[in-house]
């Protein structure tokens, strides 16, 4: 066998190396917008790490994003509608290489950006946030709902937390049901049934479809100064046959079952999912749980509990009898009383089926709220309406009632009624719970 020159073999390699293909370009293959009342979030999915800048302009406002030996697998899909503080969106390529996507805005706002690695059923993502100028603040947001009283007694404040939202959808059920999309149905469902009920007052920590980090869902609790936090989820489970309801409070330690361990696992990782730059160390929860005023939360949490895996029990089957404890980050608040919520098993056809009926999530938010009711009745603190009213009697509405109706029962008059109640004009609310004030 002839044993090749070496010119030749010089030959060979730059032979081979003038006919080499060149290194392809990374994709972006998708956008995704999403908005809330104080900022809009947009999402550039990308098939590896890139590297960008990014900068604004004025007059007219636009955020520019230049992505290094990028290009567009196809038209970036936008919808106006939905678009927040972005009004159109442009892009095309820069410098023969890179991409340039431009985001027209309908005013100043101030971006924020990172990168983010793959998590879940996403790949690499360039996440973009914008603050329009002026806008409500989240703390300013919950505080304003949370301002209320009666007869200058302060009613108790639930903060809800519809879990999951925006990109992160959360377990998904055989007929395609988000999770995110059941708890804020049900989020929503409690807060109007909580609100219907005298001496409580609902704050919403999410109110549409839109992502908020899990240490932002109890700090925005705490800035409303909330009673108590009720964190909304649905389950879910590789065995489709399981199914029923849970109640879940924060563990200083272990978890009280591995079921329990693994769920707070999956939820933990929400953050990882919805998009959150993770760049500091998780030494908050050390110091949360040293903090003594943890130990009466968690207290109050456990009493919160029980009272509503009690009341859930009338609704349907409940997938564990105790309230099970594990370690939630939504749930590490160091003074806010938290309860999370598995409504049901949203993986099992029957529960996919029944969440995604309204009369089904109307008796489990009335399960709920009549077990925070409970509760409150037994540790409302002096100043409350609650704790001025608990000697009253208590009425229920149900279908066809009306204060007539009511006041001629307990021999008392509609004016007093709408009193006691905040209750302006003669509509009720199946559901809500009605003080009938003693000796009327």
């Amino acid at each position: 066998m002839a044993v090749p020159r070496p010119s030749l073999i010089l030959l060979l390699g730059l032979l081979l190396g003038g006919f080499a293909a060149p290194a392809s370009a990374a994709e972006v293959h998708n956008l995704r917008v999403w908005s809330s009342p104080d900022s809009t979030r947009a999402v550039l999915d990308l098939d590896e790490a890139v590297d960008y800048r990014i900068f604004t302009l004025a007059d007219p406002e636009r955020l520019v994003v230049d992505i290094d030996n990028v290009q567009a697998a196809g038209e970036l899909p936008f919808d106006p509608d939905d678009g927040g503080v972005i009004e159109r969106v442009r892009h095309g390529v820069r410098n023969g290489t890179d991409l340039r996507v431009v985001f027209d805005l309908k005013g100043k706002a101030e971006p924020q950006s990172f990168v983010l690695d793959p998590a879940g059923r996403y790949g690499h993502r360039l996440v973009i946030d914008l603050k329009p100028e002026g806008a409500t603040t989240p703390t300013e947001r919950v505080r304003e709902a949370a301002r209320a009283a009666r007869n200058g007694k302060r009613d108790m404040i639930v903060a809800i937390d519809a879990g999951h939202g925006g990109e992160d959808p959360g377990a998904i059920g055989p007929g395609g049901t988000y999770e995110k999309k059941i708890t804020l149905q049900i989020a929503r469902e409690l807060e109007q049934q909580i609100n219907d009920s005298p001496g409580m007052r609902a704050v919403m920590i999410r109110t549409g479809d839109y992502f908020v980090p899990l240490r932002e869902r109890y700090d925005r609790a705490r800035q409303a100064d909330a009673d108590l936090l009720l964190s909304v989820h649905a389950d879910a489970f590789r065995d489709f046959r399981v199914r029923g309801s849970s109640v879940y409070v924060l563990s200083r330690s272990g978890a009280s079952s591995e079921a329990a361990r693994l769920l707070a696992q999956s939820e933990n990782e929400a953050d990882l999912i919805g998009g959150v730059k993770l760049d500091r160390g998780d030494d908050m929860l050390s110091s949360v749980l040293l903090d003594l005023s943890q130990s009466a939360a968690l207290e109050y949490s456990n009493d919160a509990a029980e009272q509503i895996l009690q009341q859930l029990g009338s609704v349907g089957r409940r997938h564990r009898r105790n309230v099970e404890r594990a370690n939630f980050v939504v749930l590490r608040s160091p003074d806010v009383p938290s309860v999370l919520l598995e409504v049901g098993f949203i993986s099992n056809p029957d529960d996919e089926k029944n969440l995604n009926t309204a009369a089904h999530r109307q008796r489990v938010a009335t399960a709920i709220v009549g077990g925070v009711r409970n509760h409150f009745l037994r540790t409302a603190p002096q100043g409350t309406w609650i704790a001025a009213n608990r000697s009253g009697q208590q009425h229920v509405v149900q279908r066809g009632d009306t204060l007539g109706v009511i006041a001629q029962r307990y021999q008392v008059s509609i004016s007093t009624i709408r009193a006691a109640n905040n209750i302006n004009g003669d509509v009720i609310h199946p559901g809500a719970v009605l003080v009938i004030p003693t000796g009327s």
